[in-house]
């Protein structure tokens, strides 16, 4: 089997195992490209599904479940999983796994005791995202949720010393101008809305949610830079203190009622297939996110929002006016130019500034002198390193 570590490689035990290397380069390319495109198919998907799945599951007539209680079971069914992937690395010896756990888990464990803080603010932001979606047109909150990349950018900046050009800091005052926008169109009236809905509280929650997403990744990634353990000891170890402290939540918020109607009231093949999406959602796109760029995960967002958008009018008929349009169309906009590397930016300020740029132009590389290097870039809650957790959607939590 292929063991696939954080650094993205892969070791093909046994032969016959052909590598991209030994592939043709007009192969490898055209390989390389059919993957590019199914991540972008995979991070759409997943971006758009779970936010209208569980705006579905919240506005079905009947019982309504109890949003603490499919917290909880997202981060055992996370957990599992990465425990299975993490026993097969160990080819099916329960020896061996139960050694490394002991030694990564408990010997380790100021290492494990680090990831107590993030693990507690994605299970806040799992449940806030509950309350905000219950309270919020679909296509509203994936508007507003793009909130979270100016919180990043903004701890990263202060957390991380990491500097933004200026193309990304304009990106940032668009992005707030289209959110604004948008939440100004909701006060408005928006067209008609369920009695039961909040938008108050909906967009406090959905704030709330942005700002533990933005903190929680940037100190995800400051623990990671220190760290060898590989991204699914990483994730187990969320998915245990999360199990823990979202039944202490659980426990706060609805314990009674939870007691009085059981833990899987309300549950139906909607809440599962909810429940299916936090939990495997973040894990894929941590390992299609291997094959995205970060063009490609800003068009990504971008086609997210307008899919939601068109679901929420057929789905829930969500009401479109002009002032949505041009808030959401900003911040498709500011997502797309923030997520452009630097080395294009400086491509496209060179060609703008050259007198002699009459028409398209490639900037070429001077002879003799090596190429600049990739600059790494952060967004949102994903990590452009490949193979680290989006819980960032929430790797816990988009």
């Amino acid at each position: 089997m292929a063991a696939v570590g954080v650094g993205g490689s892969t070791a093909a035990a046994g032969p016959g195992a052909v590598t991209t290397g030994s592939l043709e380069p007009g192969t490898a390319n055209a390989a390389h490209r059919r993957l590019k495109y199914i991540s972008l198919a995979v991070l759409v998907v997943q971006n758009a599904s779970l936010i209208l799945s569980i705006r579905y599951a919240r506005t079905l007539p009947g019982d309504r479940f109890f949003a603490t209680t499919a917290v909880v079971m997202a981060e055992v069914l996370k957990g599992l999983t990465c425990l299975l992937l993490l026993f097969a690395q160990k080819r099916g010896n329960v020896k061996h796994l139960i050694l490394f756990l002991h030694e990564a888990v408990l010997v380790q464990y100021v290492d494990t005791l680090k990831l107590a803080v993030p693990s507690l603010i994605y299970t806040l932001q799992n449940n806030l995202q509950y309350v905000a979606i219950s309270n919020l047109p679909a296509a509203t909150f994936q508007v507003t949720y793009q909130l979270k990349i100016l919180t990043t950018a903004l701890f990263s900046v202060l957390m991380l010393n990491r500097s933004l050009s200026r193309l990304q800091w304009a990106s940032l005052l668009l992005l707030f101008t289209g959110v604004a926008i948008v939440q100004a169109q909701q006060a408005g009236g928006g067209g008609p809305r369920p009695l039961d809905q909040n938008p108050g509280a909906g967009l406090a929650a959905v704030v709330a949610s942005c700002l533990s997403s933005g903190f929680a990744g940037v100190y995800f990634e400051k623990i990671l830079k220190g760290s060898s353990g590989s991204v699914w000891l990483r994730n187990l170890q969320l998915g245990l203190f999360g199990t823990a402290l979202g039944l202490v939540g659980l426990w706060w918020a609805e314990g009674s009622a939870v007691a009085h109607r059981g833990f899987f009231f309300g549950y139906t093949p909607a809440v599962w297939g909810v429940v299916l999406n936090q939990a495997f959602g973040g894990l894929l796109v941590a390992v299609v996110v291997k094959y995205a760029d970060n063009i490609l995960k800003g068009f990504a967002t971008s086609l997210s929002i307008v899919l939601s958008t068109v679901a929420s009018i057929r789905l829930f008929g969500f009401h479109l006016d002009p002032l949505f349009a041009l808030g959401a169309g900003l911040v498709i906009g500011a997502v797309y130019l923030y997520s452009l590397p630097r080395s294009a930016v400086k491509a496209i300020a060179f060609t703008s500034a050259s007198p002699a740029a009459s028409g398209p132009c490639i900037h070429q590389q001077p002879p003799g002198q090596p190429p600049p290097p990739q600059l790494s870039s952060h967004r949102g809650d994903h990590i452009t390193e490949p193979f680290l957790p989006k819980l960032l959607t929430k790797v816990k939590g988009s």
